[in-house]
């Protein structure tokens, strides 16, 4: 097979890559990315040599680029993460959220129905979403795939929107579609505007730790990892026209979460108990903010036998170890140098 992986330089995406590249070596993953501030292909570092994988920079918001590349190489499967998703990015620019995600989804979908023209067998088009189009919850209760949408974002209305392009795409022209709807991710390579990568940074440099509100927000965290492994599993197994919620079982509040890891970082840096913990300030509320994410995943395992492979508590101190362990990546993302890489590995070549 040969398989189109939209955003696959970035922290999911990544993850997606490297785990199709070790499990299907008879596979051709192209990797097309725009290599926007959270796409570093020094994720990609240990894998960027193999026989079967190649990198394309471009942008799905051009639909004439990509008819181009999807007739160039006539790529059987598409996995699309590509995707705005920082939910305080898309306060400050919705209209970039809404050209990204949606616009860029149907472009996606028009080149792949070009290709393929109808003759759909052995194709597929898996779109990865996430679980805040669901909205929020009370403390009761959680998300299934038959929830119905209230995204309040405009990250998640615009994720909605492309969820119901893609529905209705398998609707009206048949395209064989699948998509997935995840809970919060974590492990290696996450850009440190996301919570727990953020912390940890901040913790090393002994720097505040703001805190939302008064910490309440619920959220089902994931081990990238294990988020990987489901995508292989939907992609191969899923249902044609299916939505399969992806979750991690396990529930924190960010104030529980936050101090879980206060506790690790103590421990990892050799500090006194509590000392990263003094280092947590609370700052007004984001606006619109969820109260509490809960993905019921019952349907994947009963149907596809998926389920997490690691708790919350080993995963994030897993997490931790590679961060600590990797500092020069993170130093390189938090002061740009990363975007360096990409002049040096690709242009002159």
């Amino acid at each position: 097979m040969h398989i189109l992986i939209t955003g696959g330089a970035g922290f999911i995406g990544s993850h997606v890559v490297r785990h199709f590249l070790k499990h299907y070596p008879s596979y051709t993953i192209t990797n097309l990315d725009k290599l926007t501030y959270a796409g570093n292909l020094a994720n990609l570092k240990d894998v960027d040599s193999e026989l079967n994988y190649r990198f394309i920079k471009g942008d799905i918001t051009d639909g004439n680029f990509l008819q181009n590349l999807f007739q160039e190489n006539s790529f059987d499967g598409v996995i699309h993460l590509a995707a705005e998703s920082h939910v305080d990015r898309s306060i400050t620019n919705p209209t970039e959220f809404v050209v990204t995600n949606v616009l860029g989804t149907v472009n996606l979908l028009n080149a792949a129905r070009a290709c393929w023209q109808s003759n759909y067998e052995g194709k597929r088009f898996y779109h990865i979403s996430t679980d805040e189009v669901y909205g929020s919850l009370g403390r009761e209760g959680m998300f299934t795939e038959q929830t119905p949408y209230d995204p309040h974002s405009p990250y998640s209305a615009s994720k909605a929107s492309s969820d119901h392009f893609v529905r209705a795409y398998h609707d009206t022209f048949t395209l064989p579609v699948v998509i997935s709807n995840c809970s919060n991710n974590y492990g290696s390579f996450q850009f440190p505007e996301k919570l727990i990568p953020l912390f940890i940074n901040n913790i090393v440099q002994n720097k505040p730790l703001p805190v939302y509100g008064k910490g309440e927000n619920i959220r089902d965290w994931l081990w990238v990892v294990d988020h990987a492994q489901a995508i292989d599993v939907i992609f191969h197994k899923g249902q044609n026209g299916s939505t399969y919620n992806i979750g991690g079982h396990n529930e924190w509040s960010n104030i529980n979460l936050i101090l879980l890891l206060c506790r690790i970082m103590d421990a990892k840096l050799g500090r006194g108990a509590g000392e990263s913990e003094k280092l947590i300030t609370y700052v007004t509320d984001r606006a619109g903010h969820d109260l509490r994410y809960a993905i019921d995943s019952s349907k994947l395992k009963r149907e596809l036998g998926w389920e997490p492979s690691i708790t919350f508590e080993k995963g994030l101190e897993l997490t931790v170890d590679w961060y600590l362990a990797n500092r020069e990546w993170l130093d390189n993302v938090t002061s740009g140098g990363y975007q360096h890489y990409y002049e040096k590995m690709y242009c002159g070549r």
